[in-house]
């Protein structure tokens, strides 16, 4: 689902807004007349800032909590683990939320070893995700061997909590290129045949998140769901090697070969969704794979490509695609030394698109674009933003280009969702999109 927390206006992540959605704005567009000045309400804000100084920090503090209303964390654990954490101590952070990981990791062993199947299935599920925020800051090459046991870990953690389920659920290969990618193929009780929902991760995402950030959400209204990581995520970066492509349509298509041959779902209702980057991956895919019904982007991205250059310096960024290239990495370089954000988003950036260097990676992304192609996308598309999020800033050229039925939802400071991804407002997110997709499904019957 999610990227991390930092606050870059760079590569496709600034903010974006369109038609509010907030229920209740036009309530707090005035003063309560009857309040003293002095007790007049301040102005909403975001829910940055809970614990951590550090955005980053912050940023994937909150991404954990948002998992809470599916099983994927508690409240009470998350937060005394992160008031342990100095802010921008990436050793610490990994340290205590690995602890917190393994001791619900070992009660959740202790509960299934008593037959206690509810019991175990909240723990691994819980473990999952603090297995996978222990290892976020150590996105960066070479692939760094705590994050590939962060990633088996949370990956163990949640097959075996899977097993353990309220949903049929099957380990599945897709065929991808030369090889294979695995997933997950969760159903309801029955037959079926089911609407499915196929989700699309983000940057530094895994399929065992996506069950937590919309997986979990579909199964529980009625649909099958695929979860499969892609080139650059999860396992098929960390396992085989594999890096992001722009032409995400090579990854997805195979996905409904696949759903196709399986009779647990219905042909005429499969539905794409993508979140973070996956707002970019998700629409691509689309504009050539027309066996969608719908299209869900979360934090929608029309030409990526084109913030690349904010993440120099003012003054290098006419130079980006023309400057000397050992001069610019010498400028990014000192970038990183200084600012952990661009640190974060620039080490990322290489590992999971296979550059060895930040100059690199920034003009490797110049494939990265919904230009002269967002107007082939041919089913009924929503679009999501957040206020506070500083991605998707180019989220309305997208929306302007797709040409079928379209819908764009702003989430908002007020009702507590204009983090990125709506982070901390899952339930609310969930209601407004699946809302809005049972509408355009039951036009298909």
């Amino acid at each position: 689902m999610l990227t991390s927390g930092v606050g870059l206006a760079a590569i496709g992540f600034g903010a974006a807004a369109l038609t509010s959605c907030a229920a209740g704005a036009e309530e707090s567009a005035e003063p309560d007349q009857d309040r003293a000045p002095s007790e007049t309400l301040a102005p909403p804000v975001g829910l940055a800032g809970l614990v951590f100084e550090d955005p980053g920090f912050d940023g994937q503090f909150l991404r954990a909590l948002d998992v809470v209303p599916n099983g994927g964390a508690d409240i009470g654990e998350s937060f005394v683990t992160a008031r342990r954490i100095p802010s921008g101590d990436q050793d610490a952070w990994r340290a205590e939320w690995t602890a917190l990981a393994d001791r619900v990791h070992a009660d959740a062993e202790s509960s299934r070893a008593a037959g206690q199947r509810v019991s175990a299935n909240s723990a691994y599920f819980r473990a999952t995700t603090y297995y996978r925020t222990a290892g976020i800051f150590l996105l960066r090459p070479p692939t760094d061997p705590g994050l590939v046991e962060s990633y088996r870990r949370q990956r163990d953690a949640f097959q075996r909590g899977l097993e353990l389920g309220d949903f049929a659920s099957e380990v599945v290969e897709i065929p991808y290129a030369q090889t294979a990618l695995e997933g997950y193929f969760l159903r309801p009780d029955g037959p079926g045949p089911f609407p499915t929902m196929v989700l699309v991760g983000g940057y530094d995402g895994t399929k065992e998140e996506s069950y937590f950030s919309g997986g979990r959400a579909a199964l529980r209204r009625g649909y099958a769901v695929l979860l499969v990581d892609g080139p650059g995520q999860g396992g098929p970066l960390i396992e085989q090697g594999l890096v992001f492509r722009p032409d995400w349509e090579a990854v997805v298509t195979p996905q409904i070969d696949w759903l196709l041959s399986r009779p647990e779902v219905d042909p005429q209702r499969i539905v794409l969704m993508g979140r973070s980057w996956g707002g970019f991956l998700a629409p691509r895919a689309a504009t050539e794979e027309h066996r969608i019904a719908a299209l869900i982007a979360d934090a929608p991205q029309y030409a990526p490509a084109k913030s690349a250059a904010g993440l120099l310096p003012e003054e290098y960024r006419d130079q980006l695609h023309s400057g000397d290239a050992a001069e610019l990495n010498t400028v990014l370089e000192a970038e990183m030394a200084t600012s952990p954000s661009a640190a974060f988003a620039l080490n990322r950036g290489m590992l999971t698109h296979g550059f060895a260097t930040p100059i690199d990676y920034l003009r490797g992304l110049q494939p990265y674009t919904l230009e002269g192609r967002a107007e082939k996308i041919a089913c009924p598309t929503l679009l999501c933003t957040a206020e506070s999020d500083s991605r998707g800033n180019d989220a309305q050229p997208l929306y302007d280009a797709i040409t079928t039925p379209k819908e764009y939802l702003r989430f908002t400071n007020a009702e507590g969702a204009g983090e990125h991804d709506e982070a901390g407002a899952a339930a609310l997110f969930e209601q407004r999109v699946f809302g809005w997709l049972a509408d355009r499904l039951a036009e298909i019957r």
